[in-house]
């Protein structure tokens, strides 16, 4: 089999992947992802043992157990671009033999589940609750870059919403991938689901007006507006689509579960947003390890 070139696949000099600063026996294959730092140690503070604590740049991995199930947790950092970093490293330090830069015979399969904060798009979507990504909308174009968009892209999801938006052709073409049904089967319980917009900014991305105009004013009520058989788009956020479209073209599973913390149509914000992560996360470990 064609060894992957060295200018491609990069490596520390202690052999590891080149951003993540990780080896196989680092990672665990229940993988849970944060887009700050400083929750991967608020999550690995519930972990019964630490086995390894390794940062490098936003990157922050901490790999232990809980009630004898072996996780890692991993900061991402913000946004797709970081996601693709992530999951890419994440892969080829699994399923890529790092020593002869030879893609694998027998593949391991990770379970990635994003833990994270969202604003609501739906009114009756109420703050402090918790919202599993049925399905991700990507406004990123990150997977148009990849030939597996084909594979994993529900285009017609993606045409009826530019259909019904009346997309703009000079921005990037939005795709929709679903969750993994093995995991969202495990965490759904108690948990609103629904289509997640992924958005490739904080502000215009997600309709902010600050000193900027955004070029689609009236973007959050087109997506909130949007129904496909039912399902709605019931939140922003900035990982989810590309963590999807990745993990599935690459055999991972992977499913993404929020805490409410705002709601865009009630102009609501959480008193305590620290509250719902704490319980997210207690609800994601005990999933996962039944």
């Amino acid at each position: 089999m064609k060894r992957i070139p060295d200018s491609e696949l990069i490596l520390n000099p202690d052999g590891s992947v080149y951003h993540l600063h990780l080896k196989p026996e680092h990672i665990a294959d229940n993988v849970i992802v944060v887009g700050d730092p400083g929750r991967v140690a608020l999550i690995s503070s519930y972990f019964d043992t630490i086995d390894y604590q390794i940062s490098n740049r936003e990157f922050v991995t901490h790999t232990g157990t809980y009630k004898n199930t072996r996780f890692t947790v991993i900061a991402t950092g913000i946004g797709t671009d970081n996601i693709d970093i992530v999951i890419n490293e994440l892969d080829a330090a699994v399923n890529i033999d790092l020593e002869t830069k030879i893609i694998k015979d027998v593949k391991r399969s990770l379970n990635i589940v994003r833990i994270g904060t969202s604003g609501a798009l739906q009114e009756d979507i109420a703050i402090d609750s918790f919202l599993l990504s049925e399905k991700a909308m990507g406004f990123d174009g990150l997977m148009h870059f990849y030939t597996q968009s084909l594979n994993v892209n529900e285009k017609e999801i993606a045409d009826a919403f530019c259909k019904h938006a009346n997309w703009n052709d000079s921005l990037a073409k939005p795709y929709v991938v679903s969750a993994s049904k093995l995991l969202s089967d495990r965490l759904s319980k108690g948990t609103r689901s629904g289509i997640t917009a992924t958005a490739s900014g904080f502000y215009a991305p997600q309709g902010r007006v600050l000193r900027l105009q955004p070029e689609m004013p009236n973007y959050p009520e087109t997506l909130s507006s949007f129904s496909y058989n039912e399902l709605k788009v019931t939140n922003f956020e900035m990982e989810t689509s590309a963590l999807y479209g990745l993990s599935k073209a690459l055999g991972h599973h992977a499913c993404t579960i929020c805490a409410i913390i705002a709601n865009r149509k009630t102009k609501e914000f959480s008193t305590n947003p620290d509250l719902p992560i704490q319980r997210l996360i207690t609800h994601v470990l005990n999933n996962l390890t039944i």
